[in-house]
């Protein structure tokens, strides 16, 4: 109770216009329902929920995207609603950012760059737009964020923070996990404000795919990124949003989705590091059927062990593998009752292998098994499955029929390949040489001891006594030797 007057008082502005609103939508009786007070008649209509959403601002339309990715939690009458957020915003007049840009970039614009367009190209509730050219003569995008948000989102991120620990308090919402999701939240929402972090994923990202002239990267200067303005190439080209706007292009829909496919399996399975939210706008199309990806802000990361279960997941289902595919989803479910997790992944298996791919169906499909068993996937997974949903989304659009099964059995290959690749093999060898001495800086210490053993009077027992203290000796050595031929053999 202290904790939430101290949350009050210090943000009693913003609570003021957030109750404001929930009443002008009328949710009051889903306030009520949820413990926080509030009236009203029956279940509040999730159009209602969105729109009052959208009112309150960037912070609250970056927790309903997340809310609409959770399919494994919330019926598809929400989802389905909450899908349709969007987070744009009217332009603001350049005079108005103005000093924020200047004292970001040390000079006026006009003083650095050939040309500058003061009419912004896009604008949303973070940041908007505008074009540029460099005094060698490249084009470049200047985003720039607005004033006064970041104060802003986290202020809205301490009272949804409150409210989440409030929530997670009852029963019928600690299976939720809201807590867990406000951090998601908050992380997601702090990296993409420091625009910083948007370039070091930009950057990461194009390292992955250095080797692939079919994937475009803009380049980022950092002559003139900061926190707040971020300066890429222009980048141009066709969004993926029908296959005759492409093939007048000259571009062939069909390459441009094995592209896709195989783009962002690469990133899951392989790099460890995905767009988060590769939509249309986001996706540019050019000739020579290659993909430009653009806005790094959502950059989601998968752990080694992650990237082998989704592994599993994707061939499990392409092979028509039922034992496995119970055996990763087991592993995802918490709690989960082993039988009847065999059962649901038995049903996914009859309803999606040996057919086209469709992933949306699948993970729509997979989502209701887990609801079904009273089950939540772990946070990570979400944002790696709503990647998916996203892209064969737009694969589905551009080519009707494309069928993801052909990149699930070739990624495994890829992966097989990256393992196998000499600069993986050095970062392996790299840890190993990193065990090799710690294990050597303690070798001293394990040679006394054995020694001790070896001229203390012979108990019965000192055979085993021996092969206790010589097995971290033989440890210690063999690690050594194993990563001076590792060295040698990469020098």
């Amino acid at each position: 109770m202290f904790e939430t007057v101290i949350v009050a008082a210090r943000d009693r502005k913003r609570l003021a216009e957030i109750a404001g609103v929930v009443s002008r939508f009328g949710l009051g009786s889903l306030t009520a329902r949820l413990g926080f007070g509030g009236n009203g008649g029956g279940e509040p209509d999730p159009v209602r929920a969105r729109e009052a959403i959208e009112t309150l601002g960037p912070t609250f339309v970056k927790l309903g995207q997340i809310l609409a990715t959770r399919t494994d939690l919330l019926p598809p009458a929400w989802t389905s609603e909450l899908e349709k957020l969007h987070s744009t915003a009217p332009t603001i007049p350049f005079a108005d950012l103005r000093p924020a840009v200047e004292a970001a970039l040390g000079a006026a614009p006009e003083d650095i760059f050939a040309t500058f367009d003061e009419t912004p190209l896009a604008a949303a509730s973070i940041a908007q737009v505008h074009r540029a050219t460099t005094q060698d003569g490249r084009d470049v995008a200047v985003k720039i964020r607005r004033p006064g948000i970041r104060p802003a989102m986290e202020a809205d991120l301490r009272l949804i923070a409150h409210l989440a620990k409030v929530a997670e308090a009852a029963p019928a919402l600690a299976r939720y996990s809201p807590r867990e999701m406000v951090r998601l939240l908050a992380e997601a929402v702090l990296e993409e404000l420091d625009f910083t972090s948007e370039a070091r994923n930009a950057e990461r990202m194009a390292q992955c795919f250095a080797r692939d002239r079919r994937v475009v990267i803009p380049a980022v200067h950092w002559d003139w990124t900061s926190e707040t303005v971020l300066v890429t190439d222009f980048i141009s080209g066709i969004p993926p949003l029908s296959a005759e706007a492409l093939r007048e292009e000259g571009i062939d829909p069909d390459a441009i989705a094995t592209l896709g496919a195989d783009m962002v399996l690469d990133m899951l399975l392989i790099h460890g590091l995905f767009h988060g939210d590769p939509h249309p706008g986001n996706l540019l199309c050019q000739p020579g059927d290659r993909i430009a990806l653009l806005d790094f802000g959502m950059v989601g990361r998968v752990s080694p062990r992650r990237r082998e279960e989704m592994l599993g997941f994707v061939q499990a289902i392409e092979r028509g593998d039922t034992a496995r595919l119970a055996e990763v989803t087991g592993q995802w479910i918490e709690g989960g009752d082993p039988v009847r997790i065999a059962a649901s992944a038995e049903r996914l298996v009859n309803r999606h292998s040996g057919r086209p791919l469709v992933l949306a169906r699948l993970i729509q499909d997979m989502m209701g098994e887990i609801r079904a068993l009273e089950g939540a996937l772990p946070a990570d997974l979400i944002l790696i499955f709503k990647a998916m949903v996203t892209i064969d989304g737009v694969l589905s659009r551009i080519a009707p029929g494309f069928d993801l099964n052909a990149a699930a059995a070739r990624v495994g290959t890829r992966v097989l390949a990256a393992r196998l690749d000499p600069g993986a093999m050095q970062d392996k060898v790299g840890a190993l040489l990193t065990e090799a001495v710690m294990a050597s800086d303690q070798l001293p210490e394990l040679l006394r001891a054995a020694r001790q053993r070896l001229l203390a009077p012979p108990p019965d027992n000192r055979r085993a006594d021996f092969a206790a203290g010589a097995r971290p000796i033989a440890f210690a050595l063999l690690a050594g030797l194993l990563a001076i031929a590792a060295a040698i053999a990469w020098a």
